[in-house]
């Protein structure tokens, strides 16, 4: 490990960040060096300018995530090598705004029973279910599955919260049905890594990007689906079935409510319950012929 390596990651460790945001920021710093074959604490804000411009231009990143980059490259020069970093010659880019694909509950059912193991049908419906991210279901432990509260607890999720969602006693019938398959019943994680469940490391989140994949495809809906789509699923249906809007910000999550109005785009009941302006014109019923 290098000497600047090794002082940044001292900085990140005693600022607390996620493991996460450790990861990305470091890669971050070796992928910025290697691009131009120099040590980064050599590098000028003309070195950021180029780099930003060539993650768009041939990485053909989004902009979430080149703004990632850039923050990683700030905490860099300002905490690690204490330089100065100056907004107005790397500015955050534009975010695009796309709304979210969301499936509706017979596509979400049909995606479950698409599930080509007992394992992938498990993750699935825990994802549906809890609107949990894929890397809060890896980390589940035994102990978060509080059957006489009816709650998962969720330890440490984005932003080192923990919080509380609903157990549904659909999912918690169906993960005794999975704890009973288990050939050999873990001590700490709910769902084991390894090819048989039995390793002492909880599964990746690849993990569960892959079983989300599996059944994608096997339900003809691989374009469509990720593991994220389920959490939009979850929030939207639970608007649709009359939660309010507080409360889903509170079971995903989200620090603003402004992150969970998204969903009031995705909701049919709301956009069926505002009619469009055309329905109070009083329009001719004589229709003018085709030219």
């Amino acid at each position: 490990m290098t000497h600047l390596r090794k002082m940044m990651l001292e900085e990140l460790e005693r600022r607390n960040y996620a493991q996460t945001t450790i990861d990305c920021y470091i890669q971050t710093i070796a992928d910025f060096a290697r691009y131009f074959r120099r040590p980064p604490d050599q590098l000028t804000p003309e070195h950021i300018r180029e780099y930003q411009a060539y993650l768009f231009r041939e990485r053909k990143l989004a902009a979430s995530t080149v703004t990632q980059r850039l923050a990683a490259l700030r905490f860099f020069y300002t905490q690690t090598i204490k330089k100065a970093w100056s907004v107005a010659d790397t500015p955050y880019p534009k975010k695009t705004r796309h709304l979210p694909s969301v499936l509706s509950p017979e596509e979400v059912t049909h995606l479950i029973d698409c599930s080509q193991t007992r394992f992938h049908r498990t993750v699935l419906m825990t994802l549906y279910a809890t609107g949990l991210r894929r890397a809060e279901l890896a980390h589940l432990q035994i102990p978060d599955i509080d059957s006489r509260r009816m709650v998962i607890h969720i330890r440490d999720g984005k932003g080192r919260q923990d919080r509380d969602v609903m157990l549904s006693p659909t999912l918690l019938e169906a993960l005794r049905d999975y704890w009973r398959g288990l050939k050999r019943k873990p001590t700490e994680w709910l769902f084991p890594g390894g090819s048989r469940h039995t390793s002492n490391r909880p599964i990746t989140p690849r993990a569960v990007w892959y079983a989300c994949q599996r059944a994608a495809r096997r339900a003809g809906l691989q374009n469509r689906v990720h593991p994220h789509t389920l959490r939009h699923c979850f929030a939207t249906h639970l608007l649709e079935n009359g939660a309010d809007l507080r409360t889903i910000q509170l079971l995903l999550g989200h620090h603003d409510l402004k992150e969970t109005m998204i969903y009031l785009h995705l909701s049919r009941q709301h956009l069926n319950a505002t009619a469009s302006p055309l329905e109070a014109l009083k329009l001719k019923d004589k229709v003018p012929q085709s030219e």
